[in-house]
C-alpha cells in the first residue's frame, strides 16, 4: 500500500504547569478500560463524510476489541465533529467522562488519492497527543483506520499495536468424519475475508513468514505430505518438496529464510530446517522420542519444542543448531505446541492435564508458568505481533452420531482477561496471526 504520513502540530495551548500523562498501563492483571471519544471524522463532502464515519466506527471497534477502551456513545456527543476542527471544547468532552478525544478529517484530493487525518487529545490536560495525516488510494481506507487505532494505542499504552494484521487459519466444514478443511485469510476484525484453497485437499498448520506476504502450511495431496509456501499478494503456489513419512508444523525462521518442521522417518519424529535457497535440509535433533512443533525465539537463535524424551510430552529449548537442549516445563500434565512471543520475553504452550485442555504461557527458561484459559479443547497458540494479545481455537464436544464437535477462533489478552470470540464465516481452527503488515 502507498502511504505518506505526515505529523500534525497541536492546534490548542499546552497547559502550563506539569500534568500526569494519560497512560494505561497493560501490564498489570485486568484495567479499568479508558473511557474514549471517537468522533466521525468530517468531510467536505458527503462522499468523503461517508468514509469518514465508516474509518471512525473501525477505529471505535478496533480500540473497543482490544478491551483497554470504552467508546463512548455517539449519541451522548456534545461539540459536533465539524466544530472539532476549530478547536475542541474539552469542558464538554470532561462532561462525558471522557479521558481520550479522537477526532479527523477525510478529503478525496483533485488527484484521486484519499486524504486522512486525525488527531488523539488528552481531554484532562487540554493538549494534543498525536497528529498526522496519510495519503493513499480511496480503496486503502480500512487498512488507513487499522494504523490510526495502532497510533493511538501505541500513544496510550507504550506498547505497539496489533490492529493493521491479517490471520490465516483453517476453515472447516460438514461432520468430524467427513471434514472440509479450507486455507482462509481475513484482517484482524474480521473483514477482507478470502478462501485460499478450495477444499480438495487436506490442509493443515498454515504459518506466515515475517514478511507478512508468505504462509507456509501443510497439504495432503493424493496422501502424500506436502509442505508449501503460499505467496499471499500474487496466489502463486510452491511446493517445498514431498516428504515420505509425515511431516509437522513448518514455520519460518525469524529472518524468513529457513522453514522448521518436524519429519517422521523410518518410524522416528525429528526436528529439522530447510534453507529456502538451497532446499538443502538439516537435521537438528537425534534422539528416539517424538521431537516435534518447533518455534523458534525472535532472534533466532533458539527453539522451543515438544517431545516425550523424558516419559510424558514437555517443553524444551534447544541452541537454533540443535545443541544444548533444555527442558523447560515441569508442571503436571502434558504440553504441547510451544510458541514464542515476538518479544522474547515468553512461550505461549497447550496443556493437557486431568482431563482439561489449557492455554498458558511461561518465560523460557521454565518459570513463571500461568494458566490463561482452559476448555474441553483448547489449542494452536499463536501471537498478535506486540506480544499482548493471544488467539487461539476452541473445540466443543462431539455426539455419539459424529454431530457437533464446533470449532471457533477465541482471543484473549495476556493477562487472561478480555476472552473474545473471532467471528469467521465458517467454523475456524489452528489460527496464525501476521506481523504487521508493511
Amino acid at each position: 500500500m502507498r502511504l505518506f504520513v505526515l505529523s500534525l502540530v497541536s492546534l490548542s495551548l499546552m497547559v502550563g504547569q506539569a500534568i500526569a500523562e494519560l497512560r494505561i498501563d497493560i501490564t498489570r492483571g485486568q484495567v479499568e478500560p479508558m473511557p474514549v471519544a471517537v468522533t466521525d471524522f468530517s468531510g467536505s463532502s458527503e462522499r468523503d463524510s461517508f468514509t469518514g464515519a465508516n474509518m471512525s466506527a473501525v477505529i471505535t471497534a478496533d480500540l473497543a476489541r482490544s478491551g483497554l477502551f470504552k467508546p463512548i456513545d455517539r449519541k451522548a456527543f456534545i461539540q459536533t465533529a465539524e466544530s472539532l476542527n476549530v478547536q475542541p471544547r474539552f469542558a464538554d468532552w470532561r462532561a462525558l467522562n471522557a479521558q481520550a478525544l479522537v477526532q479527523g478529517r477525510t478529503e478525496l484530493l483533485p488527484d484521486g488519492s484519499l486524504r486522512v487525518e486525525f488527531r488523539l487529545w488528552d481531554v484532562f490536560a487540554s493538549q494534543q497527543m498525536i497528529g498526522q495525516a496519510y495519503t493513499t488510494e480511496p480503496g486503502n481506507w480500512r487498512r488507513v483506520a487499522h494504523i490510526i487505532a495502532d497510533a493511538i494505542y501505541e500513544r496510550i499504552t507504550g506498547e505497539s499495536g496489533y490492529f493493521d494484521t491479517r490471520i490465516v487459519y483453517i476453515s472447516e466444514t460438514g461432520p468430524l468424519n467427513a471434514r472440509i478443511k479450507r486455507l482462509a485469510i481475513m484482517d484482524q476484525d474480521g473483514e477482507n475475508h478470502q478462501f485460499l484453497s478450495d477444499g480438495q485437499a487436506l490442509v493443515l498448520t498454515p504459518r506466515f513468514s515475517p514478511t507478512a506476504q508468505e504462509i507456509t502450511y501443510l497439504s495432503y495431496f493424493r496422501n502424500v505430505p506436502r509442505v508449501y509456501i503460499f505467496n499471499i499478494d500474487t496466489g502463486r503456489r510452491e511446493i517445498l518438496g514431498d516428504f515420505p513419512g509425515m511431516t509437522f508444523a513448518p514455520r519460518f525462521s525469524p529472518d524468513g529464510n529457513q522453514v522448521i518442521m518436524s519429519l517422521a522417518q523410518d518410524g522416528n519424529t525429528e526436528i529439522y530446517t530447510m534453507d529456502l535457497r538451497s532446499r538443502l535440509v538439516r537435521r537438528l535433533t537425534d534422539h528416539p522420542a517424538i521431537d516435534t512443533s518447533p518455534s523458534y525465539s525472535p532472534d533466532g537463535a533458539f527453539v522451543t519444542f515438544n517431545s516425550d524424551r523424558g516419559g510424558a510430552q514437555q517443553l524444551y529449548v534447544m541452541n537454533a543448531d540443535g545443541g544444548n537442549v533444555k527442558r523447560i516445563s515441569f508442571g503436571e500434565g502434558r504440553y504441547a505446541t510451544p510458541v514464542w512471543s515476538p518479544r522474547g520475553d515468553l512461550i505461549a504452550f497447550t496443556k493437557f492435564s486431568k482431563g482439561v485442555f489449557y492455554i498458558g504461557v511461561m518465560r523460557p527458561d521454565g518459570s513463571g508458568e500461568r494458566l490463561l484459559t482452559q476448555s474441553y479443547l483448547v489449542e494452536g497458540p499463536t501471537w498478535a505481533p506486540n506480544g499482548r494479545v493471544l488467539m487461539f481455537y476452541r473445540q466443543k464436544r462431539s455426539k455419539s452420531d459424529g454431530s457437533g464437535g464446533q470449532v471457533e477462533l477465541v482471543s484473549i489478552d495476556l493477562t487472561g482477561y478480555n476472552e473474545r470470540i473471532v467471528t469467521t464465516p465458517l467454523q475456524g481452527s489452528d489460527p496464525a496471526w501476521s506481523p504487521l503488515i508493511p
